[in-house]
């Protein structure tokens, strides 16, 4: 398909997009964890301060999210959200007090969450209008998370975590600007939403059984994630380091999204969805017996044949699982399952075990919730018939 004239500035900023924000997941994910540890908090008091964030997201995100789907407006959401992110990230410079950091972060993450599954959404769609693949526009994500994780790692390194809440200011103030060059997308198709055919669709048994392996999966992935940086810190990491940990996390990612979005459309989603369960489950034993950084370090190498196969063939699933017109709503409830009510069992679960527990067994149970989600895939595999819509 011969792309327009009007396409390439389309893509173009889709991708900047793609390349900022994902800078604020580096911080978000990753150093704000250290940001609370430096202001005094517990590791208790870090797990809760995660755990918020998921809880929030699982209305944020549904309701922004249906907001597009019925407004059929993607860029004007993001706008909103974007600029809610600066004001609130301002305010949270500020707050010393662990009730004032509660109250903040969480209204903070009212507008931090959704703009992921609304900027899948606007790719998938943008995508599709040019007859492109949607990991070409999703792969900027990963590049700029690569990015940030390397440069972000060694200015806090130089200048204190304390710089932390101020680099997201500036990243949030960044990708506003940037959003308002988008090019507007429905995020669903022509047809009015309905929420009553919303409600069919949520009450099929593959859905719910899709969505509950993910979330079982997902438990083992954010308790990784949630405490990655701290157990980093204690066996000995500086900043630096940390941040080349996750550079090489995302940097893994990238050609696995550009062989799937060249050749996985010829395998089966379920197979390659249980291969990365299984993978998963060796990354978390093998966390579970490192005890050097640099063997964590390079443990991440594993995030390719996890994260980087999971989540693609997964939006691959999710597309052809849920109708056009419900596509933002459809993703949004994936981003729900997989940050929000995994987040927030995962932040007050993984603090307590960490704490109480040890590293070891922490690890140890993320491990378990990977195996289990690796049967409930493969069950599915097995015995389940996947009904295929829109």
């Amino acid at each position: 398909m011969k792309l327009s004239h009007n396409a390439r500035p389309d893509q173009t900023w889709l991708r900047a997009l793609m390349f900022t924000i994902f800078g604020s997941t580096v911080l978000v994910v990753s150093y704000f964890q250290l940001f609370f540890s430096h202001l005094g908090f517990s590791r208790a008091e870090i797990g809760y301060l995660y755990g918020i964030g998921p809880l929030v997201s699982v209305f944020s995100n549904m309701f922004w999210s249906m907001a597009s789907d019925r407004y059929k407006t993607v860029r004007k959401v993001m706008i909103i959200l974007l600029a809610g992110q600066f004001i609130t990230g301002i305010l949270l410079a500020n707050a010393t007090t662990f009730g004032e950091v509660f109250i903040l972060v969480s209204l903070f993450y009212f507008f931090y969450y959704p703009i992921y599954p609304l900027a899948d959404t606007m790719a998938i769609t943008t995508a599709n209008k040019y007859g492109r693949n949607f990991t070409t526009i999703r792969v900027f994500g990963s590049i700029g998370y690569a990015f940030f994780a390397l440069t972000i790692g060694y200015f806090l390194g130089s200048f204190g975590v304390g710089w932390t809440m101020w680099l997201c200011i500036v990243l949030a103030g960044t990708t506003f600007l940037i959003s308002l060059r988008l090019q507007d997308q429905p995020s669903g198709g022509s047809t009015k939403m309905d929420l009553s055919g919303l409600w069919a669709i949520l009450k099929r048994r593959d859905v719910l059984s899709f969505f509950a392996c993910v979330f079982l999966l997902a438990m083992g992935h954010r308790m990784n994630e949630a405490f990655l940086t701290i157990t980093l810190k204690e066996l000995g990491a500086g900043e630096g380091l940390i941040g080349w940990s996750l550079l090489i996390s995302s940097v893994s990612e990238i050609p696995i999204f550009m062989l799937l979005s060249k050749y996985g459309s010829r395998y089966k989603e379920l197979p390659l969805i249980a291969f990365a369960a299984l993978m998963y489950a060796l990354r978390l034993l093998l966390m579970s017996i490192s005890h050097t950084p640099e063997a964590v370090v390079a443990i991440q190498f594993m995030h390719s044949v996890t994260f980087g196969i999971f989540y693609v063939t997964a939006v691959r699933y999710i597309t052809n699982l849920v109708p056009d017109e419900y596509r933002a709503t459809g993703m949004a409830l994936f981003t729900i399952v997989w940050s929000s009510l995994a987040g927030l069992l995962s932040g007050t679960l993984g603090g307590l075990l960490i704490q109480h527990a040890g590293r070891q067994t922490f690890y140890l149970t993320a491990m378990a919730f990977s195996l289990a989600a690796l049967l409930g895939f493969g069950l599915k595999l097995l015995f389940g018939v996947t009904r295929r819509t829109g």
